[in-house]
């Protein structure tokens, strides 16, 4: 059966963006398919949470969804319908101000969340309360939004986090 990884940008990024490009090459290494969804062009979170629930509707193997920032907010609110194996989430805007309510509630599956110090878009905070809320595993770092200073260790935390799943998999 087919394991694969689906990659959503930020708002600002591109589906093929530097963090992107970096954790799909881990991916395929550890033997996982991987894409990575289009969402230029569309703003409103709910627009790509639709692009996501029409990707590949009829994949059945295990997913692991990763986000960054909006991407983040979308995969999870994805996640339960989509029945995610994974979610692994950089700097996800959770909680944000006039959206608070539509903070998705995530699917019973790993989480871990990757977050800087010094975001001065989506506040630490944020995180911190998500991960407090849902038992996720949080990795915080010293550094701003974009975390492209620190890829190489978020590449570790990525390779673990999927080495973990894998694991799971072969267990009865």
């Amino acid at each position: 059966m087919s394991r694969r990884v689906v990659f959503s940008h930020g708002k600002e990024s591109g589906p093929w963006g530097t963090k992107i490009v970096a954790l799909a090459a881990i991916a395929r290494a550890a033997g996982w398919d991987v894409d990575s969804v289009d969402y230029q062009g569309l703003d409103r979170p709910d627009e790509r949470v639709a692009r996501l629930m029409a990707y590949d509707p009829d994949f059945a193997g295990p997913l692991v969804l990763v986000g960054s920032s909006m991407g983040g907010h979308v995969c999870t609110a994805c996640s339960i319908a989509r029945r995610a194996a994974g979610l692994f989430l950089m700097a996800p805007a959770f909680y944000m101000p006039g959206f608070v309510e539509h903070t998705p509630v995530p699917a019973a599956c790993p989480i871990a969340i990757v977050h800087g110090w010094r975001d001065e878009v989506v506040p630490v905070d944020h995180s911190m309360r998500f991960a407090r809320t849902y038992h996720a595993t949080l990795h915080l770092l010293d550094t701003d939004h974009r975390l492209n200073d620190r890829l190489a260790e978020i590449g570790v935390y990525f390779k673990d986090f999927l080495a973990r799943l894998s694991v799971g998999e072969s267990t009865p």
